[in-house]
């Protein structure tokens, strides 16, 4: 574990919202930062007018908000005006058809902008925004509408004959399609254009109570259906003040969130976040390239980027050419999130772009960030960082029927916040006792097993359901996986524990290579004794296999348990979100 600080630079800190952390800490109130919003009258509030409306009224309608990249290069300008203008339209369109206040309204789009469109439009009208990943299959998306009793979905003509059309005989629920580019007109199947082209562009938004719900993302859970989790227009205070303390984020920036708006970080940080704060966003509509990506931060001058340890990683392997060709000195801030970012990706970032990547934690069912590095603390890499101000976590060990705080410092236990944050969901949709079961004690339990360490810094060691106990060692995969991804020839890697007559559980490697590297004895024998070498023999995995890739989620998130239960012939779960793999 690295725990040499990098020290924080005047380039990351000069004008920081959150300039001292600890003095922030002292003063936040939920309150406090709910004042930095708007709000509606008689103590109302919708998501839609905290990201646009409110801008128009303070004079900034012609800023641009989003700026869109097409798959050929193309790029397409939408100022706040233009997203207030079509939103309003989307509005009326549900408005229209009959969707009526609370019920849900289903995506399933790439990253267009009728996606972003349709979002703050199904807001404003006070109907429950739900995203589905394009690339999901028809089953993961079935049961996704199902649980949710889906009414209307807006997709693409491609999509909804490859993906949905199958399926209506088993959603009678689902009575309305609207199509971004469809030519169909019929009684459920509308084209959405010639809807749009006939709206108003005005529209009063839909004033919510602040527990209203807004939001449903859906989270995959170790064995059964999906879970849905409920948000309220309410979250919208921790979307913002997150996004301008753990992110930096300031009006003047552009800024890339390069998440999907079919996963929460794709909508909290890659919608809501970054336009409460007024900031000029960039959307790329292709798929993950590097030479892509660096023409992008340089070209659109990115200042604050957002992307996931898959992607850096990945970027890792391409070497430093491409960086390095590229004038990227107006980037500013970078962060990370979706799974823990290994130390190496964090010094990388230093030595590539003369700054850390600072990673941050938090799960659907939080809605937002909660503990991240900042941009006026050192990191300290390997690091998820400290809690945001308004959010007390704690290390937590459970007892009979409760739970007790470890308040040791480098004790292992299950990370737990307290609840009562603005973005904590409310419930999952249809399984309260599912809900209930996640707060013991007054503590919200995350399923994470971490540690906090004397400075204070919290450390992910994983989850609960995938920490590996041998010999009486306590021995987290993420620790294991940073390891053997110092080495030159690994790029992914994954950790599980086997069960072992004598020691309980030994540690197992699922190692995927670089271009170049032949996965033979001599190459295994070289991993396993450069994981002894650096975490002894105690922890270090007893076995490699390699494999081509590894089982991943549409996210990005390296499916471990998959790998166990493939290893171990137990079923499978829920694999709805999982990408193809080879072995």
């Amino acid at each position: 574990m690295a725990q040499e600080f990098i020290r924080k630079t005047v380039k990351q800190t000069a004008q920081a919202n959150m300039p001292d952390y600890q003095q922030e800490v002292a003063d936040f109130s939920w309150e406090t930062a709910a004042g930095l919003l708007d709000g509606l009258p008689d103590g109302r509030i919708n998501i839609a007018h905290e990201a646009i409306d409110r801008h128009l009224a303070n004079g900034k309608g012609d800023k641009v908000a989003l700026r869109w990249i097409a798959k050929d290069g193309e790029r397409f300008d939408y100022t706040y005006l233009d997203l207030a203008e079509r939103s309003n339209r989307f509005a009326n369109v549900l408005r229209t058809l009959g969707v009526e206040k609370g019920e849900r309204v289903y995506s399933l789009l790439g990253r267009v902008p009728e996606l972003y469109i349709a979002a703050l439009g199904t807001l404003k009208a006070g109907a429950v925004f739900c995203p589905l990943f394009s690339a999901f299959g028809p089953e993961p998306l079935k049961s996704r509408m199902e649980i949710g009793n889906a009414k209307l979905l807006v997709t693409s003509k491609r999509l909804y004959k490859r993906k949905v059309a199958a399926l209506r005989g088993e959603l009678p629920n689902l009575t309305e399609i609207l199509l971004i580019d469809g030519e169909e007109n019929n009684e459920d199947l509308h084209n959405l254009p010639h809807m749009m082209v006939s709206a108003s562009e005005e529209f009063v938004v839909e004033p919510m109570e602040r527990e209203d719900p807004a939001l449903l993302h859906f989270t995959s859970g170790t064995t059964g259906k999906p879970k849905g989790a409920v948000h309220v227009h309410g979250a919208v205070v921790a979307h913002h003040v997150t996004g301008r303390i753990a992110l930096d984020l300031h009006a003047k920036d552009v800024y890339w969130c390069t998440a999907d708006p079919g996963w929460v970080t794709g909508t909290s940080y890659g919608i809501i976040a970054p336009l409460t704060n007024g900031v000029t966003m960039i959307v790329d509509e292709a798929e993950f390239d590097a030479t892509r990506w660096y023409k992008i931060l340089e070209e659109e001058h990115v200042t604050v980027w957002y992307t996931a340890p898959t992607a850096i990683r990945m970027l890792m392997k391409t070497g430093m050419d491409l960086p390095k060709a590229r004038d990227l000195s107006r980037l500013r801030f970078m962060a990370s999130v979706g799974e823990p970012l290994n130390p190496e990706a964090v010094i990388w970032g230093v030595e590539v772009f003369g700054m850390p990547f600072h990673d941050n934690w938090w799960q659907t069912e939080t809605g937002g960030i909660m503990i991240a590095n900042y941009a006026s603390m050192d990191v300290k890499p390997g690091s998820m960082g400290k809690p945001l101000p308004g959010i007390t976590a704690g290390i937590v060990e459970k007892t009979n029927g409760g739970v007790r705080e470890l308040t040791k410092p480098s004790a292992i236990g299950e990370l737990a916040l307290r609840p009562g944050w603005p973005s904590m969901m409310r419930t999952y949709l249809h399984e309260e006792a599912r809900y209930k079961k996640c707060f013991v004690d007054d503590w919200y339990l995350s399923g994470d097993l971490a540690m906090r360490d004397s400075d204070g810094y919290f450390w992910f060691v994983g989850r609960a359901d995938d920490v590996i106990k041998s010999a009486g060692h306590l021995i987290g995969p993420f620790e294991v996986e940073s390891a053997l991804l110092e080495h030159e020839a690994v790029a992914e890697v994954a950790i599980i524990g086997i069960p072992d007559e004598i020691v309980g559980e030994i540690v197992k490697a699922y190692v995927a290579l670089k271009p170049g590297y032949e996965p033979d004895e001599d190459l295994r024998l070289d991993l396993v004794g450069h994981a002894r070498k650096r975490l002894g023999p105690a922890v270090a995995p007893k076995e490699i296999a390699f494999r081509k890739n590894l089982p991943k989620t549409r996210s990005g998130k390296i499916m471990r348990r998959l790998l166990k239960a493939r290893e171990l012939g137990l079923p499978e779960g829920d694999i709805s979100t999982l990408e193809s793999d080879e072995q």
